[in-house]
């Protein structure tokens, strides 16, 4: 006796299991894509960091502690300023003339990106003292 009953899947059930295989898929994707991206990111602000704390350990030492703005491009990628300016205290008790030593305010900024969406900055601000002449 020959058993009539077929076995196997219809078509509409491969149908429905690629759909849902293609879905997963999909989303497993853009959840990878996402995680690369993120790590190009953090990439790119490790860079900007020892950027900036290379230009700030070289400013006062390699370069004089002056006055104004200095621009750079490392790369041809992160664009760097250092910007120099003197401390003030606000404390009028302070007599800055008697000090054996000036204080400079040194921001650094350095920014990367294609365009005004994807552009990042970063910047770092410290005091550097520089002896006075006698």
């Amino acid at each position: 006796m020959p058993n009539n009953k077929q076995q196997g899947f219809s078509l509409l059930e491969i149908l429905i299991a690629f759909s849902i295989l293609a879905l997963s898929l999909g989303i497993l994707l853009k959840i990878f894509s996402a995680g690369v991206n993120t790590a190009i990111i953090a990439e790119n602000y490790t860079t900007a960091v020892q950027i900036s704390e290379s230009l700030m350990a070289k400013t006062g030492i390699e370069t004089p502690l002056q006055i104004g703005q200095t621009t750079g491009i490392e790369n041809n990628i992160y664009h760097w300023q250092i910007e120099i300016s003197p401390f003030t205290f606000n404390d009028d008790q302070i007599d800055t003339k008697i000090l054996p030593a000036e204080l400079f305010k040194v921001k650094i900024s350095v920014h990367w990106g294609d365009d005004m969406l994807s552009d990042r900055q970063l910047e770092l601000t410290t005091l550097k003292l520089l002896n006075k002449s006698i």
